[in-house]
């Protein structure tokens, strides 16, 4: 925490991952679980264009079309939908620049997530002292505790992991998520999956068989 350098950037990830859980908690709460997936769907996409602008990692251009897929999942669902999906997005964009943050920090996992949870403290306080019903919330406290160990472990290996992997790499190690997300929403919360949802799924699904396929044919040769 003596180095200014990275106690900024850790500060960076931490109001970005807290904007991150904010979505998520409001779209599950809300029954937009699939926004929620959507948006998980699109992030890996979204990591490998921000390692191409910002870390400079070089695109084949199988990886351009698989980007350029995923964009088009995305106007369409604007279009065909009920609106710019700006959930989703959003979801894509915080976690997406989240996980580019955290390549930068010089730190081992364990004690950056450690202090993006001290720096998010003071204002957890502040929420629940102030925008919070205690009297609602205290009865499921122990389930509250348990999602935030199954919230923390994850990030913590995903902090682990960025430090050695390429932005672009690890984005694609990430649709096991939403691919749950995608199935408890429509199998366990029972949510409407209308025509625009399910071709811009397929459109995420496409462009992830189009990366996955490029990587595993490009494998050894570079």
């Amino acid at each position: 925490m003596r180095t200014l350098r990275n106690l900024g950037l850790l500060s960076a990830s931490a109001v970005l991952i807290a904007i991150n859980w904010l979505l998520f908690i409001y779209a599950i709460s809300s029954g937009q679980a699939l926004q929620a997936s959507m948006g998980y769907f699109m992030n890996p996409l979204l990591n490998v264009a921000l390692g191409r602008i910002f870390l400079g990692e070089r695109l084949r251009p199988w990886q351009w079309v698989a980007v350029s897929i995923a964009l088009v999942s995305v106007i369409n669902l604007s279009w065909q939908g009920a609106g710019f999906p700006w959930l989703a997005v959003s979801l894509a964009l915080s976690f997406g620049f989240y996980g580019l943050v955290r390549k930068k920090v010089d730190l081992n996992s364990l004690h950056a997530l450690m202090i993006e949870s001290v720096i998010l403290l003071p204002l957890a306080f502040v929420a629940l002292m102030f925008c919070s019903d205690f009297a609602a919330w205290r009865p499921k406290f122990g389930l509250l505790s348990l999602s935030g160990v199954i919230t923390a472990i994850p990030l913590l290996l995903f902090g682990a992991a960025v430090r050695r992997l390429k932005l672009s790499t690890m984005g694609f190690l990430q649709y096991v998520g939403p691919t749950l997300q995608f199935l408890v929403a429509t199998v366990i919360f029972h949510e409407a999956l209308d025509r625009a949802k399910l071709v811009s799924f397929g459109l995420c699904w496409l462009a992830i068989g189009v990366y996955v396929a490029d990587t595993m044919m490009t494998r050894g040769k570079e």
